[in-house]
């Protein structure tokens, strides 16, 4: 159902069973897909692609021009997969240039106020928490949880399953698996609950896990000698591969 009330561009791309509330703005080149539903007051601008499923709440506006120097004007895109649950006030920046373009993956939580910015990554199932700010060109991979108000720096990458607590401030990259805490953020143990029952991580890799970054964050060695010693140390595991890959990958982790 499509309120009259609502204003939809008649290029906008609208899929089946599709519900626009009134003083929804919808703009041209704009799709959405089937089962959707966008509410009152939320804006879908220009070059804003919206999968299926997903519902936008009052006052949200997805595909807002990128708060970049760099930005000239470019066709650029939003990408927004399937079954989203986006929250009242949130804004979604399009990329800066025409090659790129700012993704959400599926079944992810934004709540009220998130500001994801310019040419930003985001996996399937995150959650990202109340007035949480991603800076450009961050990437957030899957079944992540920002509690609310914490601000990801510019060029951040933040690993799977990783916890980071309310009001961090993260400027570094984050490796999978941890809960930061506190500012400066630091490292503050593995993320085990979830792990074990979101992920069923059983309990020996979960011990190989806290042996890893114990070497990482704990054992005063250079990073270069603590993946050296996780390899040589600690038994293989897709987990534990995963971490070795990430900060051997990295440009910097926080600490």
């Amino acid at each position: 159902m499509i309120s009259p009330l609502a204003s939809v561009d008649s290029t906008a791309k609208i899929g089946k069973n599709v519900t626009i509330q009134p003083f929804a703005y919808i703009e041209g080149d704009v799709e959405i897909g089937d089962d959707c539903v966008i509410m009152s007051n939320a804006s879908i601008l220009k070059g804003t692609r919206l999968g299926k499923g997903n519902k936008v709440h009052h006052g949200a506006v997805l595909g807002s021009e990128p708060q970049d120097f760099h930005y000239t004007g470019e066709a650029s895109r939003l990408i927004i997969g399937d079954n989203n649950d986006i929250r009242e006030n949130v804004v979604i920046s399009r990329a800066t240039h025409e090659s790129g373009c700012t993704r959400i993956g599926d079944s992810n939580y934004l709540m009220d106020g998130v500001h994801l910015c310019h040419d930003v990554q985001v996996g399937n199932h995150c959650v990202l928490g109340i007035k949480s700010t991603v800076a450009g060109d961050c990437h957030i991979d899957d079944c992540t949880i920002l509690s609310s108000n914490v601000i990801l720096h510019q060029n951040c990458h933040i690993g799977s399953w990783v916890l980071i607590q309310a009001g961090c401030r993260i400027s570094k990259d984050v490796p999978p698996y941890v809960i930061m805490n506190g500012n400066p953020a630091e490292y503050h143990g593995i993320n085990a609950v979830v792990l074990q029952h979101k992920h069923q991580v059983t309990e020996r890799i979960l011990r190989h896990i806290v042996n890893a970054y114990r070497l990482v964050y704990q054992g005063n060695f250079s990073i270069q000698d603590a993946l050296q010693k996780i390899e040589d140390q600690v038994p293989m595991s897709d987990e534990i591969h995963n971490i070795i890959n990430f900060i051997r990958n990295s440009k910097g982790i926080v600490k």
